[in-house]
């Protein structure tokens, strides 16, 4: 059985290089917490996964998933060196039979076997960015050994949860070395004993919140699944975009807040602006769009991806990205210590909004670290006719077709700007550039036509086009936007 084919390929930091402004965001985040938490912080400096006796579940593998391709973006030797170091010690102790987490063979039956899915997650995101041989192997043997394990110990918690990240890891490896019968059966097993979320939605009891915390409404697992029954298609064939939309309409409309996501503090709740939002739920909500994108082709995903990039995410974290919010709210004034009678998060803690290393959970202080890079990864896609400009932010391709060298690069300081600037570089080949143009955009001009906000234009490269210029000019309106108890936001746009 073959694997439903992708309706844009995702490219690698060795094709795609960040530029200006976004670099610049990726510079100051690598010397911030990303750069050096393996410095100070014990949860990665002395974490078991590397030998030592500190945490030995998600936090590891949370922060090399954002780390590596952060480290490889920037060509950063000292940081490569150090995501070396990191997979050196993970694949030096990986069992003889497969077993890659760092726990004795006595506990294996009690180890919640989401990290398992992370790290696999996280190894092929360094083969992507690394070429290394072992880290593909080493996922491979660790996905079979995996397959074997939940014939007799089914997932739970937070692997039942989170069951189809594990999807991510094993359809890549099934792209590098064919879709082979244990990894159906796995697809199987991963979807059979994992949480089923289309049930869930079609009587969903969360329209409200509720001051309880479950797994079921936890924020960070809704913003990871919405993408679940999208990768499934992929083996199942089913539709890959109707379970993604309803779920996210229902999360906007019941949670949604003014900057583009749902809320969550810890757990889903409600639409009131003095109700917090988890950065953990930010940055996976932008990889589950990111995913979406890719899976469906639908433009609409990527302005879902810019309105959580430019609004959510940047406000919660400090702009040296040296500490951050467990916590943001919309229109907040003031960081402080809420009274512990008083506390306005339904399930969180009175620290859970205060700027810091590790305010209320450590989870966020280790799943910060993909919302940026990963951001830059999603710029550009390769499709079946040629390559799409996905995000118009700064960055430039460098990669081939047909065996002929093609170089894209995208001049811009959208979303600060209006305009736009493509240049292409091309060496003999006939493709074709596909361009999304931002749906929030009241108009779109493509080299002097007019084109839809919200659709993706195509234009056609000849192999006889040596260097080609494309100008996208974008217009914007301001206007304001409803919220609940007669509130308004004033919409944000590009030209302010």
């Amino acid at each position: 059985m073959k694997l439903k084919t992708l309706a844009m390929q995702p490219l690698t930091t060795n094709e795609i290089k960040p530029k200006g402004w976004l670099l610049r965001q990726l510079r100051i985040q690598a010397d911030g917490l990303s750069g050096h938490l393996d410095e100070f912080w014990k949860d990665v400096k002395d974490s078991k996964w590397i030998g030592g006796p500190c945490e030995s579940w998600e936090r590891v593998p949370y922060w090399l998933d954002g780390f590596i391709p952060l480290a490889y973006l920037l060509d950063d030797e000292l940081l490569k060196a150090k995501a070396k170091k990191y997979i050196d010690g993970i694949l030096d102790r990986q069992c003889a039979d497969g077993w890659i987490c760092p726990c004795e063979l006595r506990e294996r039956g009690g180890y919640d076997t989401w990290a398992a899915l992370l790290i696999c997650k996280s190894l092929m995101v360094y083969y992507d960015c690394a070429k290394d041989e072992r880290a593909l192997e080493a996922t491979y043997r660790a996905l079979r050994q995996l397959s074997d394990h939940l014939d007799n110990r089914t997932l739970f918690n937070w692997g039942a949860a989170r069951w189809f990240e594990g999807l991510i890891p094993l359809y890549r490896v099934a792209e590098i070395k064919g879709f082979e019968p244990w990894m159906e059966m796995l697809t199987v097993k991963l979807g059979a004993q994992g949480f089923d979320y289309s049930r869930l939605f079609k009587n969903w009891a969360y329209k409200k919140p509720v001051s309880r915390w479950n797994l079921m409404s936890h924020v960070v697992n809704q913003a990871m699944m919405i993408k679940s029954e999208a990768l499934y298609s992929r083996y199942s064939g089913g539709s890959a975009d109707a379970f993604a939309e309803k779920a996210y309409s229902l999360l906007m409309k019941h949670h949604g807040q003014a900057y583009g996501h749902f809320s969550g503090d810890e757990c889903l709740s409600g639409t009131e602006p003095t109700q917090g939002t988890e950065l953990c739920g930010v940055v996976e909500a932008m990889y589950s769009y990111e995913v979406l994108a890719s899976i469906t082709g639908e433009a609409k995903w990527g302005d879902r991806l810019e309105a959580a990039a430019v609004n959510a995410l940047p406000a919660t974290v400090s702009p040296d990205m040296c500490s951050h919010q467990y916590d943001q709210m919309a229109n907040q004034i003031e960081c402080s210590l809420q009274p512990k009678e008083n506390v306005v998060f339904r399930t969180n803690h009175p620290d859970a909004n205060i700027f810091g290393l590790e305010p209320n959970f450590g989870c966020c202080t280790a799943n910060m670290h993909q919302g940026f890079p990963k951001l830059a990864l999603a710029t550009f896609f390769r499709n079946s006719s040629g390559f799409t400009a996905w995000l118009p932010y700064p960055a430039e391709l460098d990669t081939l077709w047909d065996g002929k060298k093609v170089r894209i690069e995208t001049d811009t300081l959208y979303p600060f700007r209006d305009t736009v600037e493509y240049t292409v570089e091309n060496e003999g080949a006939e493709f074709d550039l596909s361009i999304r143009v931002p749906g929030t955009a009241k108009s779109a001009i493509i080299d002097g036509n007019t084109v839809n906000p919200g659709e993706i234009a195509v234009i056609h490269i000849g192999e006889g086009e040596k260097k080609r210029a494309i100008t996208m000019k974008l217009e914007y309106e301001i206007r304001l936007e409803k919220r609940p108890s007669g509130m308004y936001c004033r919409q944000i746009t590009a030209t302010e």
